[in-house]
């Protein structure tokens, strides 16, 4: 096997053994924004020389040789019926997910598979086992619900219909534009959660200088502007608007109550 040291100018220095799927694929840059500094078949000195050069270009050091991950091997998941455990702490979780891409396994709720999703998923959701700090897991049916709507509402960009001469009858198109766009400009690359609630909050104000201006147009501008900032935090948070919005709808749609001062109150 051919392991692969590569340099992310400015950024990084690290090794892998799939460099289109680890660097392209999952962390998003082009062939123009990254170098091959050495190839070897020695996973041992392909591990040193790795953080021999991290130091020398003043990068982060991994804490853990690359060949003590074991990149290119499937971790051995425990599987029961309520949870999937994977070999490794919380904090390594990661790292270990995005070289294994495509990674597949089958529980009583379903198949799930490593993707760039279902990753941010995990880790927005995993847990530390308590019987032990090496071992973290998730729960299978909640990861089931997630993969469940991501196929429902999730539709793909090729099919979206959004030019101005169309009748679009796809109420969720225009998320797959936006995100689309924030791809484009590595928002999710480089962007957190934190800067797109700032982002949020400059937004509502603008709202509210709108609504009390009576300024029709500014109203819908900031509306619009805060819908692609949520699209953009949803993804951050490792979810999909449209699975907030079936959230919210379904909490919703069988609530009473009553008109209280021109708000809706709900009944406790």
């Amino acid at each position: 096997m051919t392991y692969y040291l590569y340099h992310i100018l400015g950024k990084k220095i690290g090794v892998t053994c799939d460099i289109y799927n680890r660097v392209t694929d999952q962390q998003g840059y082009e062939e123009d924004e990254y170098e091959i500094l050495e190839t070897s078949d020695d996973i041992d000195y392909i591990s040193d020389r790795e953080i021999e050069l991290q130091k020398q270009y003043g990068y982060k050091i991994d804490k853990i040789l690359y060949k003590n991950l074991k990149p290119n091997t499937k971790m051995k998941i425990n599987i029961t019926e309520q949870t999937t455990t994977f070999p490794c702490p919380t904090d390594q979780l990661k790292k270990r997910l995005i070289d294994l891409p495509g990674m597949e396994w089958i529980t009583e709720h379903g198949e799930f598979v490593i993707d760039k999703d279902s990753i941010n998923w995990i880790m927005n959701n995993v847990k530390t086992s308590m019987y032990n700090d090496d071992r973290c897991y998730v729960y299978n049916k909640a990861f089931s619900r997630h993969f469940e709507k991501r196929k429902q509402l999730t539709i793909p960009l090729e099919k979206s219909c959004c030019k101005e001469e169309c009748e679009c009858d796809n109420e969720y198109a225009y998320f797959n534009l936006i995100r689309e766009w924030a791809h484009a400009r590595d928002l999710y690359k480089d962007g957190d959660v934190k800067t797109q609630y700032v982002k949020l909050q400059e937004e509502a104000g603008e709202l509210a200088k709108a609504i009390l201006d009576k300024n029709e147009f500014e109203t819908i501008d900031a509306i619009g502007d805060m819908v692609v900032v949520l699209t953009n935090l949803a993804h951050l948070s490792g979810t999909d608007i449209e699975v907030c919005i079936e959230d919210a709808y379904e909490a919703i749609s069988s609530r009473k109550g009553k008109m209280i001062n021109g708000t809706f109150v709900k009944d406790e």
